[in-house]
Formats: structure tokens, sequence, C-alpha cells
């Protein structure tokens, strides 16, 4: 069976936005609140940081569920790793996540300023200075098999659409959500279906699910 590159769990604003302005270490997202972009999977009862029980099920707590399902390896950009810009400063800067990211494969981080691997728990970061096509040459390979996530930022995945390596995309768009600047990922997802299908699902919760497979 093919591998597949995969985006999973993408939250959108209601303008096509996937992150704000001014990315800092105090904020992630920029000027956009991730809180707000994720209240839907947060709320679900396989949200993997969920402290009390209970939570919804359904349609959301699904793509909660499916986020690491057959997936061997992870793509990201070097901005969903570090705030840090230009050549490394500080090598003991080793992620967001803490001593266990939630990652739980090897990871391959796109940079212009390659630096030394590290593993974290059962995490690997690999830091790759190299085209789309090459960096999910070597992410396959150390899949086993399974499937690769591509898991943002927003410019990270519009280089691989660019590309046209993408195999299965799934968006969350939160109607509420204006940030009306930032990391645009489209002004209307109907740009992406002359590669794409695309099916549309509402949830009762009142985001928006996009579902696109390859044509």
């Amino acid at each position: 069976m093919a591998q597949l590159l995969k985006v999973q769990n993408m939250f959108l604003s209601s303008d096509g936005f996937g992150t704000g302005e001014g990315q800092s270490l105090e904020r992630p997202f920029g000027h956009a609140n991730p809180m707000e972009l994720a209240a839907w999977a947060g709320a679900t009862a396989s949200w993997p940081n969920r402290t009390d029980p209970g939570g919804s099920r359904g349609l959301d707590d699904y793509f909660t569920r499916d986020f690491s399902h057959n997936i061997g390896a992870e793509i990201m950009g070097r901005n969903k790793f570090s705030p840090h810009r230009g050549p490394w400063q500080d090598l003991e800067w080793q992620g967001w996540w803490g001593d266990n990211p939630p990652f739980h494969t090897p990871v391959f981080v796109l940079t212009h300023h390659p630096r030394p691997s590290f593993t974290l728990s059962d995490t690997t970061f690999h830091f790759i200075e190299s085209e789309p096509a090459a960096v999910l040459e070597q992410a396959q390979a150390a899949a086993g098999g399974k499937d690769v996530r591509l898991g943002g930022g927003v410019t990270t995945v519009r280089e691989f659409l660019d590309a046209d390596l993408v195999d299965t995309m799934h968006v969350a768009v939160s109607p509420g959500v204006t940030l009306g600047s930032g990391v645009r990922l489209w002004e209307s997802p109907d740009e992406l279906t002359d590669r794409f299908h695309l099916e549309v699902v509402p949830s009762p919760s009142g985001v928006i699910h996009h579902i696109f497979w390859r044509r």
C-alpha cells in the first residue's frame, strides 16, 4: 500500500488564516488565540491533554482520535518548532513540548540552518535543508511503511501543495474566529478543487470540517 502524505486537524480561521502575526516565545501563534481555533478538539473525549472525564463524541472526536492513526513520521516547518529566526543561537531550545513531545515518531524540521538531531522520549527531531520532495523521501523511509503527517505551519503546507505532494488533507474551519492577517492557507477552499475532491461537513460544535483527497 502506498504511503500517503496527510495534513490532519489543521485549524483555520473563517478568513483562511492558520496563524497570526508576531510569533514570539510568549505567543507561538502570533496574535491568534490557539484555544479559540482548537476549541472543537479540546472539547472531545479523545483530546490528549484532557485532565477530566467526559468530553464529546461523534465527528469531532473521530478526527481527534484519527490524528495519530498509521502515522510513522512528521514533517514540520521551523516556525512550528521554534520562534527563533536565523542561525541557531541556542541549541538548548528543543521545541515547545517539553520532555515528552506529542509526536512519538521521527520529525523532520525544514530549516535553512540545520543543527544536530536529538531525541526526546520516543521522538527524534532531524533538521533538514532540502526541497519538499527530498524531505518527503527521507520521512517516508523513516516511517516504516506508515503514512507521513505534514504538520504545518501554513507556509510549509503551501510549499508541499505547490509541489503537488499532498495526498489527503483535513482542515477544521472555525466560523466564529476571524484573524484579519497572518499566514493564510486560502481565500476559498475552492482554490484546491482543481487537484482535490472536497467534502464539507459541518459539525454540531459549529466547526466546519473540510476533507480533501487527491483526484
